[in-house]
């Protein structure tokens, strides 16, 4: 009986089952944890970069989302509710840790794993890890629209919205945001 009860929640569009998380229903509340828990991941390490950190943020993220689904009126997209809760955490996990002022862990080295060409496979991993870095160095708000707008491949009117601010601003944070990595990234290849 309970399992093909949570056959059915997952058949449930977002919204419906954020409304019956919204009364109270613990089934559909696990379907929306279940369902966006990747993405919420995903997103977190895309901000922050820091596996540790990442980490925490998904997890606080998901805590929220459980502790305030109430709030979530559907007037917008379930999806962009959650999206705006994980930049938001993401920003309050930045923030605690600039507090804190530590200097952050060097990243380990990946595994190669499986792949046949380990020169290609260390290049890519420090590319990677340059990535990140130059990410890092981004204010917040440019290291959110560049990732919305070339990790996830949104619009810039989408990654307007969802990052709240205008079009042009969302357009002018991109553009100088690829900039710095752009050098970032030139600066490491010649060294």
């Amino acid at each position: 009986m309970e399992n093909a009860r949570l056959l059915a929640y997952r058949k449930l569009s977002d919204l419906a089952l954020a409304a019956k998380a919204r009364a109270g229903d613990a089934g559909a509340l696990h379907t929306l944890i279940e369902r966006h828990g990747p993405r919420v991941n995903r997103l977190a390490s895309q901000l922050l970069g820091d596996f540790e950190d990442a980490r925490d943020a998904a997890q606080e993220s998901l805590v929220k989302l459980c502790t305030r689904i109430r709030q979530f009126r559907g007037d917008a997209q379930f999806v962009t509710w959650l999206h705006r809760l994980v930049v938001n955490t993401c920003r309050d996990v930045h923030a605690r840790k600039r507090a804190r002022s530590t200097d952050p862990l060097a990243l380990e080295d990946e595994p190669a794993g499986d792949e046949s060409d380990p020169t290609r496979m260390a290049m890519i991993g420090d590319l990677r890890r340059d990535l990140v870095d130059g990410l890092s160095k981004l204010s917040a708000d440019q290291r959110a629209v560049v990732v919305l707008r070339d990790a996830l491949d949104l619009s810039y009117e989408e990654v307007a919205r969802r990052a709240r601010m205008p079009v042009g601003t969302a357009k002018s944070y991109v553009h100088r945001g690829r900039a710095r990595l752009r050098v970032r990234l030139e600066e490491h290849s010649h060294a």
